[in-house]
Parts: structure tokens; C-alpha cells; sequence
């Protein structure tokens, strides 16, 4: 039994993943920035017999990352998975947009990852199997990149210059890092237009956490890597 957190994990992908999870069998902690809201749905996930635990976590809120760490280490001593799925989509259109969108999403795209990983990492490298799984997107995609959508474009690519960047300095504490594209999903930020259901858009994130091979530093979608 693994003990796994998600961030931004009230609603989309982050809940059905913390669902999959906690059905096979993990200690799952389920996370989001209104306590209120967390525990609504750490009760709702619990009437569908999903048992998970449950604290308020703010990515851009260094007091409640701290209250977060310490939760774990009290109750676990350790963390074995760290997912990096709390993420914001500002960008009102295609089109260039307002800087202040664009430095907003960084923040949470980009910087709240940063600090809860280096939170986290005192926790991780007690686990023996340390995985950081950060939730990107192929429009972040170097290879696959188009126009419009900066703010979040940017901050996805900036992410996964974390992932490499981490990947590497964290080789040595056998903690391995990746990030994850789960292609256009129906969730709130996806629409109802999008290709995918929820279920399908976290099954490498499931991978990625439980399965004993997996990679190390790269860029993932269906369980295959794919271009930077």
C-alpha cells in the first residue's frame, strides 16, 4: 500500500484518480484549497465506498503546504507519490492575452508544483520508491506547439522543466519524476466537447503511481512517452 497524495484533487481528474487509487487499494489523500469543499467530497467519494483521507492544501499558500507536510509525516512518516494535478486555465481565448493572466497561471501552474515538491521532498526520499507525477499538457508541448493560449501554453512548458530538472537532481534519492499529458478530457476546465472521459484521462497517472517500470524524466500520454 502506497500512501499517495493529489493535489487539486476535489473535482476532474484529480478525484477520479484519487477514486482509482484508493479502489486498488492505496492510502489516498485527497486535497483542495476550501477545507469545506474537501471534506464534501472526501464524504461523497465515502458514500461510493471510496475511503481516502483528506486535508486543505492551497499550492500557492506556503503556511497550508507546511500544514499539509506535517499532516502526512504525523500520520505516515513518509510520502511514496506526490501527483502535481492542481492547475488553473485563464486564458479567456485564443488571442494574446493580459500579463497579469499569464503571470496568475504561472504561479499556480508552475510555482505551486516547485514549492510543494521541495516541501515534500523530506517525506519522498524516506520512501524507498519516491514518484512525482506533474500534470502537464501537449499544448505545453514544444513539438506540438500552436499559438494562442499563452498563459497556459507557457505554464505547461515551464512544468515540464521542472519534471526534467527534478528527474535528474533526484535520480540519486531513487525518486522518479514525470510528466503526464491526459489528453482533452471532459472535466470543468476540458468542456463538454472534449475526446476523453475522466476515467481514460487518469489511467497513466494510475501507472505511473502503482506500476513497478516505469521511466524516469520523461513526457507520457497513454503510457507511451511522447516529444518534448
Amino acid at each position: 500500500m502506497k500512501v499517495i497524495l493529489v493535489t487539486g484533487s476535489t473535482r476532474g481528474i484529480g478525484k477520479e484518480t484519487i477514486r482509482q487509487l484508493a479502489r486498488l487499494g492505496h492510502h489516498t489523500i485527497l486535497t483542495g484549497r476550501n477545507e469545506k469543499h474537501v471534506t464534501d467530497v472526501q464524504d461523497d467519494l465515502g458514500g461510493e465506498g471510496v475511503i481516502t483521507d483528506a486535508c486543505q492544501l492551497d499550492v500557492r499558500d506556503d503556511k497550508s503546504i507546511a500544514a499539509a507536510v506535517k499532516f502526512i509525516a504525523d500520520r505516515h512518516g513518509k510520502l511514496d507519490v506526490l501527483v502535481n494535478n492542481a492547475g488553473i486555465f485563464l486564458d479567456e481565448s485564443g488571442a494574446p492575452g493580459d500579463i497579469q493572466v499569464i503571470r496568475d497561471t504561472f504561479e499556480t501552474n508552475v510555482l505551486g508544483p516547485y514549492r510543494v515538491i521541495q516541501a515534500f521532498l523530506p517525506l519522498l526520499k524516506k520512501s524507498g520508491d519516491g514518484r512525482i507525477i506533474n500534470l502537464s499538457s501537449g499544448m505545453g508541448g514544444l513539438t506540438e506547439m500552436n499559438g494562442g493560449y499563452p498563459g497556459y501554453r507557457i505554464s505547461k512548458t515551464a512544468l515540464n522543466a521542472v519534471t526534467r530538472i527534478f528527474a535528474n537532481d533526484l535520480a540519486g534519492d531513487k525518486i522518479r519524476v514525470n510528466s503526464v499529458c491526459p489528453g482533452w478530457v471532459k472535466t470543468d476546465m476540458g468542456g463538454d466537447r472534449a475526446t476523453r472521459e475522466v476515467e481514460k484521462g487518469a489511467e497513466t497517472i494510475v501507472w505511473l503511481a502503482t506500476a513497478d517500470d516505469i521511466p524516469n524524466g520523461k513526457f507520457l500520454r497513454d503510457k507511451k512517452e511522447i516529444p518534448w
